[in-house]
């Protein structure tokens, strides 16, 4: 059974073609610039061959089009037919208290996601876009919606819900939803292949680190709490948002520098975080050669990312009365050994020990990399994370 998996974005939409009885991907691209001019790239796995081209994209509906022409086509195409994809499995990242589990795209369905626009418009709306785009193209196909948020549906209510009034708080489904849900699902499942004990008598926390970052504590299988909150703003510092800051700072900060409720919002998604502080950049790899030529900006940032991960691991430590394993995924989580070594340093008292050597090594290593000393107590792995397979499973389960 053939699935499509789809995460359109505002100007873009990425794609990956599942072979879903051995889960293999059998090609993937992206159609970018839609709006604007257009371009899409599309890979065949299985000998590389690679295809770009310039195309007219005003709407999503032809960045489908594209898509589908790509994945058919003779010279660098891998089916022969449309009618072959079984389902389509939409990525979506906030489905408020209305869309808490992978869901059948129905009028309802769309009518509930549209209702979502308010908390995260701009995911919501392309998400919108790109699904009303593949039933343009493909009107018969069955499509699944998988929700980031609903992985986090789980956390209690005295963790998910803000202190302010509460009857503000309910008339506009003011809570914490998180973020990242599908890559904090995966890595979880792919830990507890590992822990040698029942899923439900496990503790674990995972560090999905990237340009934008997350981290979870997840007990029994079930998350109980995580870093981001109402937006994907909450939490720790990331490239270029600022993360959780005492909100006085907002008022404060508009009434000083003139600035808008718009721009504010923007200020603090795009020019705050690890950018913000350092002045340098928002990439973790730019930060590194800044702190070796001695910019003491941008060691600061590093040093607060460190410092924030570290309190958070500790925090998930006490919520969950101990922690089994800790888990490090994502663009910098797998590939920055700095990043996992100086955030866990100091935390021999919980039991985490990090060996050096396996650490540095652990993109050489087999995935799962364990990079737990001897002696470690509590299990540190790098789990490359693959959220396109967990919405695969999940249209194809549905589906069926």
């Amino acid at each position: 059974m053939f699935i499509l998996v789809v995460n359109a974005g505002s100007s873009s939409l990425k794609y990956q073609l599942f072979d879903m009885d051995n889960e293999q991907v059998l090609a993937k691209g992206i159609c970018e610039r839609i709006g604007i001019d257009g371009r899409i790239t599309h890979t065949r796995l299985a000998d590389g061959v690679q295809y770009r081209a310039e195309l007219a994209m005003p709407t999503h509906n032809e960045a489908t089009r594209a898509m589908i022409d790509a994945i058919l086509d003779k010279k660098h195409g891998v089916l022969t037919d449309m009618g072959q994809i079984s389902a389509i499995g939409h990525r979506v990242v906030q489905g408020g208290p209305w869309l808490t589990k992978p869901t059948l795209v129905t009028d309802e369905a769309i009518e509930a996601l549209e209702r979502c626009v308010d908390l995260a418009p701009l995911h919501t709306i392309p998400h919108l876009q790109g699904i009303k785009g593949c039933k343009s193209v493909m009107p018969d196909t069955p499509m699944v919606l998988v929700i980031d948020t609903s992985f986090h549906s789980t956390i209690p209510e005295y963790a998910s819900t803000f202190p302010i009034d509460i009857n503000v708080a309910r008339k506009h489904n003011i809570k914490r939803y998180g973020a990242h849900g599908t890559s904090h699902r995966y890595v979880t499942q792919e830990c507890l292949k590992y822990l040698n004990k029942p899923a439900e008598e496990t503790k674990i926390i995972t560090c999905h680190l990237g340009n934008g970052s997350s981290i979870s504590a997840v007990k029994g299988g079930k998350v109980v709490d995580t870093s981001m909150g109402f937006t994907p703003l909450d939490g720790i510092i990331m490239g270029s948002r600022c993360g959780g800051i005492d909100p006085a700072v907002v008022p404060y900060v508009m009434q000083k520098e003139g600035i808008s409720v718009d721009e504010i919002g923007n200020w603090m998604n795009k020019n705050c975080g690890i950018l913000g502080v350092s002045g340098v950049s928002s990439d973790l790899r730019d930060i590194h050669k800044a702190i070796d030529e001695g910019n003491k900006d941008a060691a600061l940032a590093y040093g607060i990312l460190v410092y924030q991960i570290k309190k958070f691991i500790g925090a998930y430590t006490a919520a969950m009365n101990g922690v089994d394993a800790v888990v490090f995924t994502a663009g910098i989580g797998e590939n920055d050994e700095h990043v996992r070594f100086d955030s866990l340093e100091g935390l021999d008292y919980l039991g985490i020990k990090v060996d050096a050597e396996k650490n540095r090594m652990a993109k050489k290593l087999p995935a799962p990399a364990d990079i737990s000393a001897d002696g470690s107590r509590v299990r540190v792995f790098v789990i490359p994370t693959d959220e396109e397979l967990v919405i695969a499973r999940d249209t194809l389960a549905l589906v069926k």
